[in-house]
């Protein structure tokens, strides 16, 4: 008997899974980044580019499927799929899993949500569907980690795993949505995996394209799905072929394992780490030693020099070309800058320490921040590089005036298995960003439909509140270029 290939074994998996035999931890994990997800999607309409989005969505016209945070009109699912990804992952405030450094809900929850609109789809089956989605999209992703570099090679391509493999674990989560079965679900896989994309230069030189990336790859979920309901096939070795989704993207490396080790009982949903703040993850123990060494009364106006110990493979990514780092021209490029990081904890406050008010362009180039920024050294630190990436530790020493050396090492991360946020503190962030668009009796209202989506007979009770009229019409809380 042939052994199934990799694509067949994540397909019999998305496809077979009884919705009743995930564990509660799942169920209850899926329902937090749900919550999490909307609140963002929210948080991020005023942004220019999320009305660019939202515009062209719009203007593509097209049957009414599925709902779209701030439209009022119902619009195609795969165009419902994009825009909620692009809003979803616009503030970088949106969940990771360590050590692959993918961002799984910011695609596979938009997909999700769009194609069980369309499908009609059961409550209990979406989350059952977000629930797959996730675990594929993680395994793919650690399927291209390199232990022995201690980095993903998607990342070592300049390629954006998160987008990359968010397609595929979209397009399982959109295809179970949809009833196929498990040979169609392959199908999905292997139309998504043409389809997958994103490049992570901006990250480093600027542009915003990064915020569309999560939308293309729920758009290009949903589609796949479709496209394979009509009839489209893929190759059963989409992944592990001669010219797979492996080769084409890790040029053959990486480890078939780690997809499907452990397969339906191991689950790595409930260890996604929630974001405290709305920034990359490589600068949030920054803040939170920042924000530590502010509260035992750090004098900041005697600063002489900063010192950010980070692992050595992020500084590419917060601490250069340092001198840009050390100068953001915007909210934007401020939540991928170390310096900025230190200079938010030093001097921020909002939300659950720092939030979306710390990040604006104003903030970003204010002399108070931008003095604290050009004190600040980035470097490598062995003790964090023996964590990294399974956290993204930091270790901040201060050196002020008067010769006084001030440390504080944060080893682990906020939100992650080892510090997690609670219940009660998810529901601060949730309500901290929607307060500015929504009426706070929606907001309450998204948040109790959530804890019960296990329980409702379908989503649309659900995502017909995320159209309704906009609280204010506020300026934008977070970067605006």
């Amino acid at each position: 008997m042939t052994e199934p290939t990799l694509g067949q074994r994540l397909a019999a998996f998305a496809a077979d899974t009884p919705a009743d035999a995930l564990p509660d931890e799942v169920v209850a994990s899926v329902r937090a980044r749900v919550l999490d997800i909307i609140g963002l999607c929210v948080a991020a309409y005023p942004l220019p580019t999320s009305q660019a989005a939202l515009a062209y969505v719009t203007e593509q016209g097209g049957r009414g499927q599925a709902s779209v945070v701030g439209l009022a009109e119902r619009v195609p699912a795969a165009l419902a799929a994009f825009a909620n990804g692009v809003l979803a992952h616009s503030l970088d405030y949106d969940d990771t899993h360590l050590p692959s450094v993918l961002h799984p809900s910011a695609s596979v929850v938009p997909a999700a949500l769009a194609a069980a609109e369309l499908a009609g789809a059961s409550g209990r089956e979406t989350v059952a569907a977000i629930a797959v989605g996730l675990e594929v999209c993680v395994r793919l992703g650690m399927a291209g980690y390199d232990r022995t570099v201690g980095n993903s090679v998607f990342f070592e391509h300049g390629q954006h795993a998160t987008s990359i493999c968010g397609t595929l674990g979209g397009a399982v989560a959109a295809a179970r949505l949809l009833r196929l079965d498990a040979g169609s679900t392959l199908d999905a896989l292997g139309v998504a995996a043409s389809m997958a994309a994103g490049l992570i230069e901006s990250n480093r030189n600027g542009g915003t394209v990064k915020r569309i990336h999560c939308g293309w790859a729920a758009h290009s979920a949903v589609s796949a799905a479709l496209l394979a309901r009509h009839g489209v096939t893929g190759p059963p070795t989409v992944l592990e072929g001669r010219f797979g989704f492996f080769q084409a993207f890790l040029r053959g490396e990486f480890d078939a394992d780690e997809v499907v080790r452990g397969l339906d009982t191991d689950w790595a949903v409930p260890g996604i780490f929630f974001k405290p703040y709305p920034a990359n993850h490589f600068t949030h123990a920054a803040i939170d030693a920042a924000i530590a060494l502010r509260e035992r009364g750090l004098p900041i106006d005697q600063i002489d020099s900063i010192t950010l110990g980070v692992p050595s493979p992020v500084i590419r990514t917060i601490g250069q070309p340092i001198e840009r780092k050390r100068a953001p021209q915007t909210g934007y490029e401020a939540q991928f800058s170390g310096p900025y990081a230190v200079a938010a904890g030093l001097c921020g406050g909002g939300g659950l320490g720092v939030g979306l008010a710390d990040f604006t362009d104003d903030l970003a180039r204010e002399p108070v921040r931008r003095a604290l920024m050009a004190k600040v050294e980035v470097v490598p630190d062995e003790r964090c590089d023996a964590i990294f990436p399974n956290q993204f530790p930091a270790v901040l020493r201060v050196v002020t005036r008067d010769g006084q050396e001030w440390t504080e090492a944060v080893l682990a991360n906020r939100g992650g298995p080892q510090r997690p946020l609670s219940e009660a503190e998810l529901a601060v962030k949730f309500h901290h960003n929607t307060a500015a668009g929504l009426p706070a009796q929606i907001a309450a209202q998204i948040e109790e439909e959530v804890h019960r989506l296990d329980q409702a007979p379908d989503v649309r009770q659900l995502t017909s509140l995320i159209t309704c009229e906009r609280a204010t019409d506020a300026a934008p809380v977070a970067p605006s270029r």
